[in-house]
């Protein structure tokens, strides 16, 4: 296993992919945290007065030190994972595209072995993605957000621990639609397609239909859950997601969610644990297909 492992690592550092992807995912991450940070930093004249001191009272804090670099944070870390999932995609479907899977299925011991070693290869690299979206975040927030409203050491960590996991599953669920697919082309312009339009549209259209009722639905859909991985700790810091500030309308709250990234999310840990379930529906469907997949 060491040696497919190995022979994982190599594909990747020998291709130009890995930071083709992983430098525009930390300019997306550290410019739409700049851009939003400066948005968020001016948040306090969006808030009406009795808002921000229900959250502020909350958090124990004054109104003008609401950690406001966390919202922003949060949404710059969702949009560069999308790479993350990009990465994955190439483990499986880009063997295909160049040839190279056949190779790779008849040196290595078993087929089950070769997936193996991909699985724990790319979370290696989705973790890797994860903590540069983080690191550009966290710089793109320092340009644009004054000091008394940046998180705090705890808050940071807590968005950094988030964004390894995130990174790491978003990679999984890649290389499961990879494996399905085959098509590197096809997987990659249906994901972005679905994840950043598709999905987004319909949450926030059954939303302004059907109100709160449907609210759940950013939670349990495929980039709501990975979203909320990541976009659930702002949102629970301000009392929007979770354990809710008292007195805190439905309406306000989920826009709050929204600011973080994540509309309707329950929870990080809530979040991860259905993202999860979506890894392994993908990556499971991948490992089957590819246990019999004619590879001629």
């Amino acid at each position: 296993m060491g040696n497919l492992i190995k022979a994982e690592f190599r594909k990747i550092l020998t291709t130009k992919s890995w930071w083709a992807l992983l430098i525009p995912a930390a300019v997306l991450a550290f410019a739409f945290a700049a851009g939003l940070g400066y948005i968020a930093n001016e948040f306090g004249n969006i808030l009406t007065s009795s808002e921000a001191e229900r959250i502020a009272s909350a958090l124990g804090i004054e109104t003008g030190s609401l950690p406001m670099g966390l919202l922003a944070v949060g949404r710059a870390i969702n949009m560069a994972l999308m790479f993350a999932v990009i990465i994955g995609v190439f483990a499986v479907a880009g063997e295909y595209s160049k040839k190279t899977i056949t190779t790779t299925f008849l040196t290595a011991p078993n087929r089950a072995m070769a997936l193996t070693s991909k699985m724990i290869t790319y979370i290696s690299w989705g973790a890797l993605y994860g903590l540069a979206a983080v690191a550009a975040a966290s710089l793109g927030i320092l340009l644009g957000v004054d000091s008394e409203r940046l998180p705090t050491a705890s808050q940071w960590l807590g968005v950094a621990g988030a964004s390894v996991l995130a990174g790491a599953l978003a990679t999984l669920f890649g290389v499961g639609v990879g494996a399905l697919w085959k098509s590197v082309a096809g997987s990659v312009v249906t994901l972005l397609l679905y994840m950043l339009l598709a999905e987004n549209l319909w949450i926030s259209v059954s939303y302004g239909i059907w109100g709160n009722d449907v609210a759940w639905m950013g939670a349990v859909l495929p980039n709501g859950a990975l979203n909320g991985v990541v976009g659930a700790i702002p949102a629970e810091v301000f009392g929007a997601s979770g354990v809710r500030v008292p007195g805190m309308e439905d309406d306000f709250a989920w826009f709050l969610q929204n600011v973080a990234g994540a509309p309707g999310a329950f929870s990080w840990w809530g979040s991860a644990l259905i993202f999860g379930g979506w890894v392994l529906l993908f990556f499971g469907g991948g490992w089957l297909v590819n246990q019999k997949r004619d590879i001629t």
